[in-house]
């Protein structure tokens, strides 16, 4: 609502509207632009976004002056951003990592990209949108519509526009779009890929708020621990089920289909080529940019999976029978938590003594250990003339893994799942076993995989020998197979 209350409570709680209010909004949203936004990067770990924040304000200082920026570490300053009375980075620890991630949050995104629209435009077009509207409205028109008789006469009537059309066609009268018509569309293209990349973060924050409500629910929770999962179970599946996760999911199958991708390069090729197309010089990172909607979406997917997956962790408690004491104590420490989360206590609340007794026993301490005296002889070193092989040195094995990744991923794209043999047969081991662990990393770290205990496989490969004669070695391990 745009009345007077709604929008002091945005200027006063909305970290988009204290990013364009604050004197740093030069800075942070030029520098966040190029390190996250410009190359379509979703996380940056603690320690690199740190040098290039570095670099950034060196360079700002050496054009503007030292006294431009405060001399106080790049860390300071993303840690700053980052606060909750900032908003403007997501600061996070990725399991089992203890160095902190960053990531853009969606309201600063929002802002760069209100940002990016304040400059002015040659041209502006209005005709596309417009029928972009029409074809929405007729889509939601005609998607609604459940009497037989009604949709059976507009397919008929698209049908004779067809069949109207194709005569046309052949009859020698091609219709094409004159320049205005194509730069107008081509622009409405670009909007409309730049804010489904900008989309991608707001909809893990959804995600993520979806998961805390439960959580949430899970904390407060007074009753017994059967009704808790009777409660729970039937919505574990809420963050999939939601509007957000099934609009996720229609996009995510419509985006796998290799036929679809396939399709989507052969138009931006053909597009671009264009020549009022090319006169408005597009970004070449255009080309590719259904690849990053791709990356983007495989990042949320991955996002919605690990959030589904701690919960069911957090769910899974069996220590709650054994320990119901313990795990009331628990629960109501989180209650109040969350009851004073948007209020915390100011100053010093609690303090500890110390985390643990320290118990020193009088056998544990260790016996006299008399010091050794080195013994040094007056020997004159002498040049060692031993004609060793250094070739073992250099001949060392690294594995391509972003080639491997590649492998697998085109595979994921025509198939729904493919097994680790099928992988090596279509593109055999050139560098041995230190590839096929490789491939097991793959499957551990970056992709789903799922592991047939009951089945074996045998994986072979050829290795040279000393004498440089081919040797055939085989591998034994059970099936695996990598999934979407």
């Amino acid at each position: 609502m745009m009345d007077h209350a709604s929008l002091e409570a945005l200027r006063s709680h909305h970290p988009a509207w204290r990013l364009l209010a604050s004197p740093q909004a030069p800075l942070v949203a030029s520098f966040l632009h190029r390190v996250f936004i410009a190359p379509n990067v979703r996380v940056m770990a603690a320690a690199d976004l740190a040098e290039a924040l570095e670099d950034e304000l060196y360079a700002l200082r050496e054009r503007l002056g030292e006294e431009t920026f405060s001399r106080k570490p790049a860390i300071d300053f993303l840690n700053d951003w980052a606060s909750p009375e900032k908003g403007w980075l997501r600061k996070f620890y990725r399991q089992g990592s203890d160095e902190p991630q960053f990531d853009l949050t969606p309201a600063t995104e929002k802002a760069i990209a209100w940002l990016g629209q304040l400059s002015e435009r040659s041209f502006v077009g209005t005709e596309s949108r417009l029928l972009t509207l029409f074809g929405l409205l007729k889509q939601m028109s005609e998607g609604s519509e459940a009497d037989p008789a009604k949709r059976l006469a507009e397919l008929q009537k698209r049908r004779d526009e067809l069949d109207a059309q194709i005569a046309r066609v052949q009859a020698g009268e091609v219709v094409l779009l004159d320049d205005t018509a194509l730069k107008d569309r081509f622009q409405q293209f670009l909007q409309l890929a730049r804010e489904l990349l900008t989309d991608f973060r707001e909809v893990e924050h959804n995600f993520r708020r979806l998961d805390r409500r439960v959580r949430e629910r899970i904390a407060l929770w007074e009753g017994s621990k059967g009704a808790l999962l009777e409660e729970i179970m039937g919505e574990r599946d809420a963050i999939a089920d939601s509007d957000q996760g099934r609009s996720f999911r229609a996009f995510w199958d419509f985006l796998m289909s290799s036929r679809r991708q396939e399709e989507l390069t052969a138009l931006l090729d053909q597009v671009l080529t264009l020549a009022p197309v090319a006169e408005l010089k597009p970004e070449a990172r255009l080309r590719r940019v259904h690849y990053d909607w791709l990356e983007a979406g495989e990042h949320t997917q991955r996002t919605v999976a690990q959030l589904s997956q701690q919960l069911r962790r957090f769910l899974d408690d069996q220590a709650w029978l054994e320990n119901r004491r313990i795990m009331e104590i628990l629960r109501g420490i989180e209650a109040g938590t969350l009851a004073v989360r948007d209020s915390p206590p100011a100053g010093e609340f609690m303090d500890i003594a110390e985390p643990a007794a320290d118990i020193e026993l009088p056998m544990e301490r260790p016996l006299h250990t008399p010091a050794l005296k080195p013994v040094i002889a007056d020997i004159a070193l002498q040049a060692g003339a031993e004609d060793i092989d250094a070739a073992a040195l250099y001949a060392q094995v690294v594995v391509d893994k972003a080639r491997l990744a590649g492998h697998i991923r085109k595979a994921l794209q025509e198939r729904a799942q493919v097994t680790l043999r099928e992988l090596t047969e279509a593109q055999p081991l050139q560098q041995g076993l230190a590839e096929l662990v490789t491939y097991l990393q793959l499957g551990s770290e970056t992709f789903r995989t799922v592991v047939d205990e009951g089945t074996s496989e045998r994986i072979a490969w050829e290795a040279p020998a000393s004498d440089g004669v081919p040797v055939r070695k085989t591998a034994h391990l059970p099936r695996i197979i990598f999934v979407r």
